[in-house]
């Protein structure tokens, strides 16, 4: 865990009067109704979604090092590994970044018998190869192997060495022998002496015949079964109860059965969706052992693009079904004799959209998923399924006769057959107007509850019932890009959108069931690593306060607060004994509320956290937290509430 991952709670509350601004001239009247209760707030209105695209799991989850360990792409003589972000920190790598040292001839890609994959590097006696741009913390220790063998009938003397510098004293080898016939693997182990981000690992073939090099491997010391230690002790204070996985445009490509077995001996594949390679070292079992470490509740999207039901239905069998049939039968034999019991399951991702792999028609997609529905029911009753819905969606240029919005015809055709139907959105930034950059949350999540309490009142198929949204992708999506492939990095006006877009969801929990930030790690993500750390951005606040500390039983506010921008929600805790107030403020002046509580008494201090700052364009960043949650403070809940500019409040006030 690094110094910014643990700073979450415990600072000192600066007073309003820290930024600068006087108070606001008018009180704002606020009227909070403790006797009209919403429908309890599901849990998983906190949930996350990680994809297999840029450094969320690669580079930010999992703790690989090596970039293409593989060798998916051919080792060239001419190095040029950069293809996009060349000029950032994390550039993307769309070719080999393996570079050739010595003689140019001395490496080729050897295609007869390869270890894994369609090819294998062998390199000739005096030639070798590097990679470069490794970050390594001093005096930390570092661990992995390689799989050697020897090209012919002599055996090859090796060098696989770890430099965190230039000179002789800041590099570390291990001489390994590669022998003819099979290969075999070699363990490693190095201690850096010295930080950097530029470290190399290289492999030279210093005597003998030439070597081919199956795979290999660099991890820190500290993984966590192949997990980075940093991320995931960042991903506990988090402590979201649900994530959805494997995407997201990614799945619709995916086949999960190359994710299985040996990871060594798993083929690399190009990203169906994305850029780069899907190294395959990250399948459903290292999922569900990522979801039993942060004690959460998996959420796997089933692949309905390239995908069919059968593919759907043995990935159920896999997960849930006893060791004698033969989806469970593999899961046994990859030591993991015990069903899963996976309970929720999405159909697809997105199959409105032309970018969509394996993109159709809706008339043909409605009778897709109930197909596929039926499969994986067929296998497991109990599971859960979310239905693939966008309100209001049509493509007429793909499908010019369907007159009907997407979520419609999917409820008509496919309601029997889902059990929450998913809503997706991203929104752009204003960074101009911090007050409209927090609305435009609202709007969007307020538009689809809306839209569907309407639809779904129309539709006689349903007969009365409410199929739930799950809305499993939301965020805020811009550029500049420099955590890697959409690594937007976020600002404290970002983290006042995530929080007034948690009190929207918390207005609509009688049509809202869960939500999923998109995405974790990295990729818009709430979470940013570098190479050799792991923090929280901004974004990751409000979440990780509200799951905390914000009560489970939405209650009604009304007042005139709206007209003043401000966003203020209630709920009372589960046990009864407390009421939460949630007030967000994105003004760039100081807001007084005249407070009124009814049905209920209340105390007249309270516990008070607060995330704030002078400049909605602050962010986080590796060794610095410009943006944090202070408190909890003891506070003063006497009818007047005081909140600075572009903040949030969450105040806490036992119950008489």
């Amino acid at each position: 865990m690094t110094r910014l991952s643990v700073l979450v709670v415990g600072f000192v509350l600066a007073a309003p009067a820290a930024v600068g601004l006087a108070p606001a001239a008018e009180p704002i009247g606020v009227t909070i109704h403790a006797d009209q209760k919403r429908p309890e707030a599901n849990p998983f209105l906190y949930g996350q979604f990680i994809e297999h695209l840029g450094r969320c799991v690669y580079g930010g989850i999992w703790a690989e090092m090596l970039e293409d360990r593989k060798f998916f792409f051919p080792i060239a003589k001419d190095y040029a590994p950069y293809t996009g972000l060349v000029d950032s920190r994390f550039p993307v790598v769309g070719a080999s970044p393996w570079e050739i040292l010595g003689d140019p001839e001395g490496v080729r890609m050897a295609t007869d018998a390869p270890f894994v994959g369609r090819h294998a590097p062998e390199i000739a006696p005096g030639a070798g190869i590097r990679q470069r741009d490794l970050g390594v913390v001093d005096r930390k220790q570092y661990v992995g192997y390689i799989w050697l063998a020897a090209a012919g009938n002599e055996a090859s003397s090796v060098d696989v060495t770890l430099a965190w510098g230039d000179d002789d004293g800041a590099r570390r080898t291990r001489t390994l022998s590669a022998a003819p016939g099979e290969y075999r693997k070699h363990a490693l182990s190095f201690t850096a002496g010295a930080g950097t981000d530029k470290a190399t690992l290289e492999i030279r073939v210093t005597a003998g015949g030439a070597a081919r090099v199956g795979t290999l491997s660099l991890m820190p010391a500290d993984n966590v079964r192949g997990m980075r230690a940093d991320t995931l002790a960042v991903l506990k204070q988090l402590d979201s109860p649900m994530y959805r996985w494997p995407g997201g445009n990614f799945v619709s490509g995916y086949d999960w059965r190359d994710g299985l077995g040996p990871r060594d001996r798993r083929a690399p594949r190009r990203n169906p969706a994305w850029t780069g390679v899907e190294h395959n070292d990250f399948g459903i079992d290292e999922f569900l052992d990522f979801c039993r470490e942060l004690k959460t509740e998996p959420l796997i999207a089933v692949n309905t693009g390239f995908g069919d039901a059968f593919s759907a239905a043995q990935e159920v069998e896999y997960c849930n079904a006893p060791a004698d049939t033969i989806g469970g039968s593999w899961r046994a034999k990859n030591g993991h004799p015990e069903p899963y019991a996976v309970r929720y399951w999405c159909v697809g991702n997105e199959m409105f959209g032309p970018w969509q792999l394996g993109f159709m028609q809706l008339s043909h997609y409605t009778q897709k998923h109930n197909l596929v529905a039926e499969a994986m029911r067929g296998v497991d009753p109990t599971v859960k399924l979310i239905g693939v819905g966008c309100l209001g969606g049509r493509n007429p240029r793909h499908d010019p006769d369907e007159k009907r919005g997407w979520s419609r015809a999917m409820l008509e055709q496919c309601g029997g057959a889902m059990d929450y139907i998913s809503e997706h959105f991203y929104v752009g930034e204003r960074k101009d107007n911090p007050v409209e950059h927090a609305q435009r949350m609202v709007n969007e999540i307020r538009q689809r509850a809306e839209g569907h309490r309407k639809l779904q009142a129309e539709l006689k198929q349903l007969g009365g019932r409410v199929i739930p949204i799950a809305m499993d992708e939301w965020n805020y999506w811009y550029h500049p890009y420099e955590y890697g492939e959409a690594g937007c990095v976020y600002q404290l006006r970002d983290a006042l959108g995530v929080a007034a877009g948690l009190h929207e969801y918390l207005r609509n929990t009688d049509v809202i069931e869960m939500a999923h930030y998109a995405q974790t790690v990295n990729v818009l993500g709430c979470v940013k690593t570098t190479r050799t750390e792991a923090f929280l951005s901004t974004t990751a606040l409000p979440l990780l306060l509200y799951r905390r500390q914000f009560g489970a039983t939405p209650v009604v506010v009304s007042g005139d607060h709206g007209a003043a921008a401000l966003d203020v929600a209630a709920a009372l805790t589960a046990d009864g004994r407390a009421l939460t107030v949630g007030v967000v403020n994105p003004n760039g002046e100081e807001k007084t509320i005249e407070l009124a509580v009814e049905a209920v008494g209340v105390a007249d201090r309270a516990r008070l956290w607060r995330i704030a700052g002078p400049d909605p364009g602050a962010f986080n960043a590796p060794g610095k937290q410009a943006v944090a949650i202070a408190g909890p403070e003891e506070a003063p809940f006497d009818g007047t509430l005081s909140v600075p500019a572009y903040s949030v409040s969450l105040y806490r006030v036992p119950l008489k």
